[in-house]
């Protein structure tokens, strides 16, 4: 194995944003078994530095892979584009009447009802920019618009967490 790899290849996995599940925690169980500490606690120190290294650098991968948002931001960063997330917060203008719309809906909803009926509309938009990032990076290889893409997702993985906040404070 070749530690400067991509997670895809450590895997030997296809390089795409559409993922078999089930392949990823298979190819993740096989390299774990070959590189456990557990199986080197007898080597020298060396050896054994290494497989947790492996092991390490195999968890960093699995984890990276089994969540879309994250596997998203990794193909980007190995297509040489950087999501900007920190300094880029340009989206179109129906997203952000749609963040603004949100929002509104969050501080109004006094009910269970209500801030389940918003929780279910942020993820029905979740799994639908979800179905354009993996349309924009594996069929259109539209680089830019999957950044922009994740820059909107992410924010809608920060708003799930303020909907928790408020299901909190409603007492839920």
């Amino acid at each position: 194995m070749d530690f400067n790899q991509d997670f895809f290849t450590l895997f030997q996995l296809p390089r795409r944003f559409a993922l078999d599940r089930a392949a990823l925690d298979a190819a993740y169980r096989r390299i774990q078994g070959e590189v456990h500490p557990d199986r080197f606690a007898a080597s020298p120190e060396a050896e054994r530095r290494l497989a947790l290294q492996w092991a390490t650098r195999a968890n960093e991968a699995h984890q990276t892979l089994r969540q879309p948002l994250a596997r998203a931001r990794y193909l980007l960063a190995l297509a040489g584009v950087d999501t900007a997330e920190d300094t880029n917060t340009a989206m179109p203008a129906e997203f952000l009447m749609l963040q603004m719309e949100w929002r509104e809906a969050l501080e109004d909803a006094s009910t269970s009802a209500a801030v389940d009926a918003l929780e279910d509309e942020v993820m029905q938009a979740r799994k639908a920019g979800l179905a354009r990032c993996e349309a924009l990076i594996d069929h259109q290889g539209d680089y830019p618009a999957a950044a922009q893409q994740v820059r909107a997702l992410m924010f809608i993985a920060r708003f799930a967490d303020d909907i928790d906040r408020r299901r909190e404070q409603l007492g839920q």
